[in-house]
């Protein structure tokens, strides 16, 4: 007895993205972030016509000044916004607010929106490690307390944003409980930490190194030192013990997060791509009357296909109260693999254009590649799928 699932387009969602387009006409031009990821800095008059127009509230509760929406609609934006070539780590980190909302404490909440009301990222979610990337239960940081303080200590990996984040999250374990032991293996807490003072300069035992990536120019990225940072009690988020638990409240949206902008990523790249095979003349006509560009258009929109129908089938799920577990890590392996296989095609029906930088399917390139590591690697997508998927067949 399944219900259907209606993909048709409600008028408020087709208002939505209008609304999507026309912001991305007036303030994400290609010239713009071509710019910004030249000179390697954060599209802040985008982001602030995103804050603006009442984008970056979009699927947070009322009583933050957010707006609710289901999880499609919530996908349908992602995906137009990184059709309009918005780079695909621009939109979408606000949907990680989640942990907050559910368990943060009203002082907490309040600083967090505080900062995404002024236009910067809510928190850097201190969660990967030098030594714990896909196996998270090697968390090293840990956090004692000491004559009524906390003090935390350790390293953090990857932190996104964390140059201009007010605020992390930090996951880390008690240093007086055992680790070795199987009871404490995923017993870790949460911890809300201040970064920055508000001169913007960082808070003592904290430390940054940043990173060179291939991609993801806009956004900064650094390796986090925390030697002996002092803590209050209040400080602690959620329950203590539970810190694992409650990071994963927000996994299977953001990993469907990823999956609706990989899949928009896609339809920029294939766009560009087709429209330049039908106008593109070598030896008398349009390179698009060619059987082997025709095989490669073929196979960039039945990618595109395939991934739409994986995110809103996903999507549609998680709305209708339905276990993801399997389609949202599938999802997730097809989705990260398939975009950058299009954006990868695209290049190369774009020939020698395609690979400069005056051509932004170079950029959406770079972009794209590192989405089957982040939100989950490929490999841990297909671990947990694997085993979930054999279970239905135990005895």
């Amino acid at each position: 007895g399944r219900i259907s699932m209606n993909f048709s387009v409600t008028d408020e969602q087709e208002l939505l993205l209008e609304a999507v387009d026309e912001l991305c006409d007036r303030y994400g031009s290609e010239a713009y972030f071509k710019e910004c990821d030249e000179k390697h800095e954060w599209p802040r008059k985008f982001t602030d016509a995103l804050l603006e127009n009442g984008f970056q509230m979009l699927g947070i509760d009322e009583r933050f000044g957010g707006t609710p929406v289901d999880v499609v609609t919530l996908m349908m934006v992602s995906e137009r916004f990184c059709k309009n070539g918005v780079p695909i780590y621009i939109y979408g980190n606000l949907c990680a607010l989640k942990d907050m909302t559910e368990f943060g404490s009203p002082e907490q909440q309040e600083q967090c929106f505080a900062e995404v009301m002024a236009g910067n990222p809510g928190f850097v979610l201190g969660f990967t490690e030098p030594g714990a990337g896909s196996d998270s239960s090697s968390l090293a940081t840990t956090y004692k307390r000491k004559d009524g303080k906390v003090y935390l200590n350790g390293s953090k990996s990857f932190m996104t944003n964390s140059q201009n984040s007010k605020y992390m999250l930090c996951v880390a374990r008690n240093a007086d409980e055992d680790a070795s032991l199987k009871e404490n293996r995923s017993r870790f807490s949460m911890w809300w930490v201040r970064l920055h003072d508000d001169d913007g300069g960082l808070m003592p035992g904290i430390s940054l190194e940043p990173l060179e990536k291939i991609g993801w120019n806009m956004g900064n990225t650094c390796e986090m030192h925390l030697d002996n940072v002092e803590l209050e009690e209040k400080d602690l988020v959620g329950v203590e013990g539970e810190g694992f638990m409650q990071a994963m409240v927000n996994f299977e949206v953001e990993r469907l997060i990823a999956c609706a902008q990989s899949l928009g990523a896609a339809e920029c790249a294939f766009e560009e791509a087709t429209r330049y095979a039908t106008q593109r003349v070598q030896f008398g006509r349009p390179i698009g009357s060619n059987q082997l560009i025709q095989e490669h258009i073929t196979d960039m929109y039945m990618k595109i296909e395939n991934m739409r129908n994986w995110v809103y089938k996903t999507a549609w799920k998680i709305d209708n109260g339905e276990s993801v577990q399997i389609d949202s890590a599938v999802a997730k392996l097809y989705c990260g693999r398939a975009a950058f296989e299009v954006v990868d095609t695209a290049l190369q029906v774009m020939g020698g254009i395609g690979y400069s930088k005056d051509c932004r399917i170079s950029r959406l390139w770079r972009d794209q590649r590192v989405y089957r590591i982040g939100a989950g690697t490929d490999e841990i997508m297909i671990h947990i799928a694997g085993r979930a998927i054999q279970k239905r067949y135990c005895d």
